[in-house]
């Protein structure tokens, strides 16, 4: 782990998109967290998304936001997470999970730099550092054809692969205090410590 974390500081000195590899519960925000705090970006938002738990149509509204009238139930315009993470970092775990559509979608952002709400015609500028993680084998879904290779190649400038809790042990206690401190923020004063 700690070759990891001195990687960790080049990494963030860049702005290129990082693609963090590693099995459930082994970090992944963790690291993502770190390298947006030790970016350039750190005085900006860090805006996660599971792309796991939201079904294609809903992480597209999601991410890209939608005008009022785009589909029944938009009643007003809403900035998606493409906006909010304006000058900060972009954090989309799971990415693996994303369909095909979605992946042309989202590589087309990060080519062109802008992106359209749902439902709208004006392209919006996107600022962000795109940060993804899985924990799924994304080379090998290329080659099943259920990942997008250019897609692939973007996302992967930089790579970071955690591994397993069993390799590393001395991690765990850091591990659980980052799950279980959401808990401790809401109140639960018997969660003192593990």
């Amino acid at each position: 782990m700690c070759k990891i974390l001195s990687s960790l500081l080049d990494i963030a000195e860049s702005d290129s998109s990082v693609l963090i590899e590693g099995a459930t519960g082994t970090g992944k925000e963790l690291i993502a967290k770190a390298i947006h705090h030790l970016s350039r970006r750190k005085n900006g938002p860090f805006i996660a998304v599971n792309c796991a738990a939201l079904p294609d149509g809903l992480l597209e509204s999601e991410l890209f936001g939608h005008v009022k009238g785009a589909f029944t139930g938009a009643f007003k315009d809403r900035a998606g997470r493409f906006a909010l993470a304006d000058g900060g970092t972009l954090f989309l775990d799971e990415i693996g999970s994303t369909s095909m559509a979605f992946q042309a979608d989202l590589l087309r952002v990060l080519q062109d730099g802008h992106f359209v709400p749902v439902g709208g015609s004006d392209g919006r500028h996107a600022d962000f550092r795109l940060i993804v993680a899985t924990n799924e084998d994304l080379m090998g879904l290329t080659h099943q054809d259920r990942f997008r290779t250019d897609l692939y190649y973007r996302i992967g400038v930089a790579k970071i692969r955690l591994p397993d809790l069993a390799e590393r042990k001395e991690d765990i206690p850091i591990l659980v205090d980052h799950f279980i401190s959401p808990a401790r923020d809401a109140r639960y004063d018997t969660l003192k410590e593990v």
